[in-house]
């Protein structure tokens, strides 16, 4: 059977809303992506606090962070096979409520431990945008659905945006623990709002490869694990090389099995697609080049003025920086369809990265006023939310309709895997930069991590602009 322009030949298997409206069920979709995507990130800018509170190392508070990422790179490619099929609703609501449980035990003032198994249960929340992209491709209008696709892919930069204050100003005024009942609170809301609006799933099955998706799991957790902790185990350390070089023949033979096996975990053969390529491809580097700004943003400002630099801010003002990322993002989203209809998806992104080379040009050059950081981070919004609503419409349009989940699950665990190596990028920078008996690295640290972002940033330029060139015309 041909497929129609995103999905239409799914429509009818999906069916549509049962009790609520198409703009209930849009409004619930992007809410919920939002409140995934805050609730993982609430524990970037907590990282002092939760070390002061629990007593642990600043090292050790970094799994708050760490844990989620890893969970969310097993949990992401399953729950997007699994919401291919006539499972979506319950993968999806299942997938809810693990994030507000994972909210209440970090909550609960019982130790680090249980703080971190909440944590980690908040990272099964990474999966969820790929289920809410695949609902609304089978589930609403053609034109309805393309608008919501463009939306839902701005939630990654949104939500961060989000999450990073909302944290901030819990923490500074109510405590550490308040920031994640305030993510159970939302969380539950997003849980009682999906069993009222989601639909039925497709009626069609689909299989799911569970060595496929072991195999992933252990590798891509391994990968991340390497650079979580490499800075402390040393980079040249037998462990750290033992566990890369594991960890690489894992993922080499997961490549090898998905491509043999006939139900893959997902279908790298879809990567034939130039749009599909080019969305991973762009999204990759993206994430790689435009992470780093957010952590540098907030140590930065936080830094107390006697160093030499920053501005002594308290959390919630560091927080409150990446205000205008979260709310440049949404802007982004009204802007990036009519630019990708007008130029085409692929220019639309390399125009993008432009924006977003600018963004770290300048920080590199100009952050000694709290206006010179805003229009950065402003800037940085922008550019990356309309890479991010373009990217899985490329993909939508690529894909087979059965495939969207699994496609959309590819292209989340890319990301989450570019922000790991962001992170560890500009960890293991600034870490080069602390002089021996200093606490904070020196202000050419940030420079340095800014000048490692713009290049990678520059070969994601180089990259869309060739799939730019190469894309062949179509017809809206």
């Amino acid at each position: 059977m041909a497929r129609t322009d995103l999905g239409q030949t799914e429509k009818t298997a999906a069916g549509r809303p049962g009790q609520v409206s198409p703009s209930t069920l849009v409004a619930v979709l992007v809410f919920l992506a939002v409140v995934s995507t805050a609730v993982a990130s609430l524990g970037a800018p907590l990282l002092v606090s939760i070390a002061g509170v629990e007593h642990v190392s600043l090292a050790s508070s970094q799994w708050s962070l760490t844990i989620t990422l890893l969970v969310g790179a097993v949990a992401v490619p399953l729950m997007g096979r699994l919401g291919d099929g006539h499972h979506r609703r319950t993968t999806t609501l299942a997938g809810v409520a693990a994030v507000t449980a994972g909210c209440v035990l970090s909550a609960l003032p019982a130790g680090f431990a249980i703080m971190l198994t909440g944590r980690a249960l908040q990272g099964v929340g990474l999966g969820l945008v790929p289920l809410a992209t695949a609902i609304a491709r089978d589930s609403l209008p053609a034109d309805r659905s393309r608008r919501t696709i463009v939306i839902l892919g701005t939630t990654t930069a949104a939500g961060i945006g989000a999450g990073y204050p909302l944290a901030g100003l819990f923490a500074e005024y109510l405590g550490l623990y308040s920031a994640f009942w305030f993510g159970a609170a939302v969380s539950a809301l997003a849980l009682a709002a999906s069993i009222l609006a989601l639909p039925a799933g497709p009626g069609r099955r689909a299989p799911v490869d569970l060595t496929g998706a072991a195999v992933l799991g252990l590798g891509v957790a391994g990968l991340l694990l390497v650079l979580a902790e490499g800075p402390a185990w040393g980079w040249a350390s037998p462990v750290t090389l033992t566990v890369a070089v594991v960890s690489v023949a894992l993922l080499t033979g997961w490549v090898v099995l998905e491509l043999r096996t006939r139900y893959p975990l997902i279908d790298l053969r879809l990567l034939r697609h130039p749009q599909v390529l080019a969305a991973n491809a762009s999204g990759l580097l993206v994430s790689i080049g435009f992470y780093p700004l957010l952590s540098l943003v907030v140590r930065y400002v936080q830094t107390p003025a006697h160093i030499g630099y920053g501005f002594g801010a308290p959390v919630v003002i560091a927080g409150l920086m990446l205000t205008p990322l979260s709310l440049a993002s949404f802007a982004a989203s009204r802007v990036a369809r009519p630019l990708a209809a007008r130029f085409s998806r692929e220019w639309a992104v390399a125009a993008s990265v432009v924006v977003l080379i600018a963004a770290l040009l300048v920080f590199l050059l100009a952050r000694s006023a709290y206006w010179q950081v805003i229009v950065s981070m402003a800037l940085v919004g922008f550019g990356v939310g309309c890479v991010f609503a373009v990217n899985p419409v490329q993909i939508v349009a690529g894909v087979p309709g059965d495939e969207t989940g699994s496609a959309m699950s590819f292209y989340q665990l890319v990301r989450t895997v570019g922000y790991s190596i962001a992170s560890a990028l500009s960890a293991t920078v600034l870490i080069l930069y602390i002089r021996p008996g200093h606490t904070f690295p020196a202000d050419a640290g940030y420079s340095t991590a800014a000048l490692v972002s713009i290049a990678v940033l520059v070969a994601g330029l180089a990259v869309s602009a060739f799939f730019a060139r190469t894309a062949r015309p179509r017809v809206e």
